[in-house]
């Protein structure tokens, strides 16, 4: 199955989910991009309604995160904002918590590997305890400062059991523009369900600068290996225009089955 969706609802929450589902769309990323705007009373309507229009839903958490800063109190409130968003994912019933972990600063990549690995185990256990019914997600990242490749994304999931997100925008920003989606998908292709970003992507040498809007083809290579693979996969647009580019994904997608 290939779930198709944006990132944002767009306006208010609940007519938001509505327009989704209305115009042929399956799938939706709640954006928690400043802060976890949403009460739990909020979230127990949202998932009432999502569970009726049956979208594949996940939360994207606040951006101010670094479970790896050089600071405990930005720890703790990164580990808080990120819970937050566990608990609002639970009764909306998104099945992933997006995150970017954190950044190497002054540490090597190994060091900053254990303390993101050690502090994703610390959450699961509390997300064990409150009974959420929610997955970590860490995502590959688009910047070569900041934690999260595909191998080190990927050992984390080995070593902690949580599952990831892979944005592959953010791979080919963070290589140059370079992507090699056999080699991508020869990787993952063991997990049952594939949760993932996409947009086009604009890049320096330090990687990501900004996304842009998607085109045909940026998709066509990504869509041709999925279809090949018969990969069961979720696909959040994070373009400027997630909505309409989600829209152009399935456009393209029914073109190419044909």
């Amino acid at each position: 199955m290939i779930y198709l969706g944006p990132a944002g609802v767009g306006g208010e929450t609940l007519q938001g989910l509505q327009h989704i589902k209305d115009v042929g769309l399956n799938a939706v990323e709640i954006e928690f991009v400043r802060q976890v705007y949403m009460t739990n009373e909020v979230a127990k309507q949202a998932g009432a309604l999502i569970k009726k229009l049956k979208l594949k839903t996940s939360i994207h958490a606040p951006y101010f995160i670094n479970l790896a800063s050089e600071e405990k109190p930005k720890i703790h409130a990164s580990i808080n904002r990120i819970l937050q968003s566990c608990e609002r994912g639970h009764y909306l019933g998104a099945d992933y918590i997006v995150f970017h972990p954190g950044y190497y600063g002054k540490k090597n990549p190994t060091e900053t590997y254990e303390i993101i690995k050690n502090a994703i185990l610390d959450m699961q256990k509390t997300i064990k305890q409150k009974k959420w019914k929610v997955n970590l997600a860490p995502e590959t990242t688009g910047k070569v400062s900041v934690f999260g490749n595909l191998d080190e994304t990927l050992q984390l999931v080995k070593e902690t059991k949580c599952h990831f997100t892979i944005d592959f925008a953010h791979l080919k920003a963070r290589h140059q523009g370079k992507i090699n989606y056999p080699e991508i998908f020869d990787k993952i292709k063991n997990f049952p369900h594939i949760h993932a970003h996409f947009s086009g992507i604009e890049w320096s040498a330090k990687g990501e600068r900004k996304h842009l809007l998607t085109t045909k083809q940026d998709l066509l290579p990504l869509l041709k290996e999925i279809l090949k693979r018969k990969t069961d996969i979720t696909i959040i647009n994070e373009s400027p225009d997630p909505l309409g580019d989600s829209l152009k994904t399935k456009e393209l997608l029914e073109e190419i089955k044909k």
